[in-house]
């Protein structure tokens, strides 16, 4: 569907917001570092994430197909501690 057809369909107030180039922000929230780094690569489920989001909005006539641009925004996870005890962390 071109950008024409999702902007039709909206209303006026939300087609005015479409056309213009505000950016998107998409908080993807706390995430693991492995899947961070993905994202950065272009790769992984976060980015599958950011797609989905987009194609509803898009669908929902609340973005234009091509008009803006898109802040991703994540969080890295910090690693959980492991024990140094021998005993496993009992004590």
């Amino acid at each position: 569907m071109s950008a024409k057809g999702l902007i039709s369909t909206a209303d006026p107030a939300t087609a005015k917001l479409a056309s213009e180039a505000h950016p998107m922000f998409i908080d993807l929230g706390k995430q693991k570092a492995k899947a961070v780094k993905k994202l950065r690569k272009g790769k992984g489920r976060l980015l599958d994430d950011v797609r989905e989001t987009l194609q509803d909005l898009q669908a929902a006539g609340r973005v234009a197909a091509n008009a803006q641009p898109v802040i991703v925004l994540v969080r890295v996870k910090p690693k959980k501690r492991r024990s140094r005890s021998p005993l496993g962390g009992l004590f």
